[in-house]
């Protein structure tokens, strides 16, 4: 019987493995069947086609086939690995046109397995492509096809004999200047080409990337890989690699010329630079200045682009180019708890107010309760809030931001519902790209109806926050640290002595465990205490502590893990601590899911109690959409009171924390 086979015997058998794995790694292109784009950059243009089996147009003359994938040994890994790698595989409910279009798909399955085959470590391996029982190279491969297809499906058979799994074995990392072995270079671990290990042929473009990046890392933007030589030993069923390192010249930072901030004042965008020239190059230097320039909401984009040369004295200019935003945008928002109640939002902004980067926003909310609340069971569970807010940067120095906010509410809880009008105004500093320090003067000046009756509050407080982040995306971070930290002395008007303190901060650490960042372990930990008062009245309702609900405790009513008077009305306390850990893993580049644990209570005292904390666990499903995922929670508690519910869900945007 004839075959369309692929074997290779022999000692040493040099390989263009890793651009050649790669580059057929690419999933199937239609438009190559049909008469269209048949190059490799239409295969890969396919590959990210979210939807390449969507119904295009009519095939003329269809040749409908049956594919049976035959895997020698029965390897999981090399069978996925070959039916995700098959044209006859992937597109076998979309027949080819004509017998001719069904023999160019059997073909293109010869070098996209063998490519499979490389990407998990096997580099002696043997295919047998069969169309109706003969070799797609027949020379009546045609008429075979014809005959066959008039009794039905035409039936194709893809044999693979993956032969040995080959291991990593001489591995060199040499100096393009000396061709001797690299004195200062990254551990064979480290790149993933260590001997013995499996000898995929994607770990060793990973290693490659790794090697430039580490030289980048020191100093020297010119890194790169000059020559690099694979083979595999056949022999020994290992995959000898040899890799030439040219590190380039060190360097500093040289000047940095914009262009396109013409929609921003006279050096806006340089003045917020803060790169001195001879500052060390550092590629994470210029990252954090791109995330640094984002933060400004007038500007849509940054692309820096680095010199291809170093200038006389030895410093690389950079060039970056801004693009504005559009100055105005609308929006709106929807959040449903069954614990917390639900609302609905809009909002209008406009960027750029003034023509030097300054932002103004109102926003206007309606909410609903669900129920009467605890502690008020008369009162109305509808609430609203009309908010401004105005950012002004560089107030004082470019590192001083002016901040300022005002509101009109009604906010409707299960311990109290609060009626009038909040305002702060602030200074945020930045020190560098992770922290910054606001100071702010915080007014109020409330009506609270609580389970005391009602009461009018003028509140006065010097509000100081810190805030320390190193996550890389606030809506759904994957990597870094973020904590907040806040002290705020307030009065009531009126009242005598200095008033109580409150403190409280927040810790939240995220950890990807893979590149793909697939699998994210994320905890939270926060606190408060209010001290400097008699006993838990002295404080307003509406300043005290509150734990329960989807912003601290899932799977509790809001605020019931809080303390109560002796009617088992809700409170609140002087003090909290709550503590959140998920398990954060996409099933897919869009769905995921999060098993998660929660605890943490209210205490009346000045200092947490951590012999009366309640607890929680539950599941939570995410969406994952360009500006951020989408969240629905089900949790339920662990050691429920008489006075706690059963389950609790919540659906907003971003993740809980």
């Amino acid at each position: 019987m004839a075959v369309f086979q692929w074997t290779r015997q022999g000692s040493l058998l040099p390989l263009g493995l890793t651009a050649a794995a790669l580059a057929l790694w690419t999933a199937p292109s239609l438009a190559q069947e049909n008469g269209g784009n048949s190059d490799l950059f239409g295969s890969i243009a396919d590959f990210f086609n979210p939807n390449p089996m969507s119904k295009g147009p009519a095939i003329i003359d269809a040749v409908p086939y049956t594919v049976d994938i035959q895997i020698a040994g029965d390897s999981r890994s090399v069978r996925s690995a070959v039916a995700g790698a098959s044209n006859l595989e992937i597109l076998k409910n979309r027949p080819p046109s004509g017998s001719a279009g069904l023999v160019r798909r059997a073909i293109s399955d010869f070098d996209r397995i063998t490519a499979a085959l490389y990407m998990e470590g096997y580099y002696a391996g043997h295919i047998e492509i069969t169309v109706a029982g003969a070799s797609p190279n027949s020379p009546q491969i045609f008429d075979i096809v014809e005959r066959a297809r008039k009794a039905g499906p035409v039936p194709v058979v893809v044999a693979v004999d993956p032969g040995p799994p080959f291991v990593f074995g001489n591995v060199r990392i040499l100096d393009a200047a000396t061709r001797r072995p690299m004195e200062e270079a990254p551990s064979l671990r480290a790149l993933g080409l260590e001997p013995g290990e499996p000898a995929r042929a994607d770990q060793v473009s990973r290693a490659e990337a790794a090697l430039v990046s580490f030289w980048r890392d020191k100093g020297h933007p010119f890194a790169r890989i000059t020559a690099k030589d694979v083979v595999a030993d056949h022999a020994a069923d290992r995959l000898n690699v040899t890799l030439v390192v040219e590190p380039g010249p060190y360097a500093t930072f040289g000047p940095f010329i914009v262009s396109g901030a013409d929609f921003l004042p006279p050096a806006f965008i340089e003045e917020r630079i803060f790169i001195p020239p001879g500052t060390p190059y550092s590629p994470q230097t210029l990252s954090r200045l791109r995330k640094r320039l984002l933060t400004y909401e007038a500007i849509a984009s940054v692309r820096i682009r680095e010199g291809d040369r170093l200038n006389a004295e030895g410093q690389l200019p950079i060039h970056i180019e801004v693009t504005p935003r559009k100055p105005r945008y609308v929006g709106f928002s929807a959040k449903y708890s069954s614990t917390d109640g639900s609302s609905v939002s809009a909002f209008w902004g406009h960027r750029n107010l003034f023509g030097g980067g300054e932002t103004l926003r109102l926003d206007a909310s309606a909410s609903w309760f669900g129920q009467a609340p605890d502690a008020v069971p008369t009162a109305d569970p509808f609430g609203y809030k009309l908010a401004a807010s105005f950012v002004k940067p560089g107030i004082f120095t470019p590192r001083d931001d002016l901040i300022a906010n005002a509101a009109l509410l009604r906010d409707v809880t299960n311990a109290y519902v609060s009626e009038g009008v909040t305002g702060l105004v602030g200074v945020r500093h930045r020190f560098d790209d992770t922290l910054t320090a606001q100071v702010s003067l915080d007014l109020e000046n409330s009506q609270v109806e609580d389970a005391n009756g009602i009461g009018t509050y003028f509140v006065a407080g010097v509000l100081g926050n810190v805030t320390y982040d190193t996550t890389d995306n606030e809506l759904d971070p994957s990597r870094g640290v973020r904590i907040n930290a806040s002290v705020e002395p307030f009065a009531q008007l009126g009242d005598s002595g200095a008033g109580p303190l409150m403190m409280q901060g927040s810790i939240s650490a995220y950890h990807a465990f893979d590149d793909d960042k697939r699998i994210i372990l994320a905890g939270r930990v926060g606190a408060g205490s209010i001290v400097g008062v008699d006993d838990i009245y002295s404080v307003p309702p509406q300043r005290r502590f509150y734990v329960g609900g989807g912003g601290t405790l899932r799977g509790y009513d809001y605020q019931s893990a809080s303390p109560r008077n002796e009617y088992g009305q809700i409170i609140g306390g002087l003090s909290f601590f709550d503590a959140s850990a998920e398990l954060r893993i996409k099933i897919t580049d869009t769905i995921g899911i999060v098993p998660f644990l929660d605890m943490g209570s209210a205490f009346a005292s000045e200092t947490p109690d951590f012999n009366m904390m309640k607890y929680s666990a539950g599941i939570g499903l995410r969406y994952y959409t360009a500006i951020g995922p989408l969240r629905l929670d089900f949790a339920v508690p662990l050691n429920p009171g008489p006075d706690d519910g059963d389950y609790g869900i919540y659906v907003s945007l971003g993740q809980a924390f």
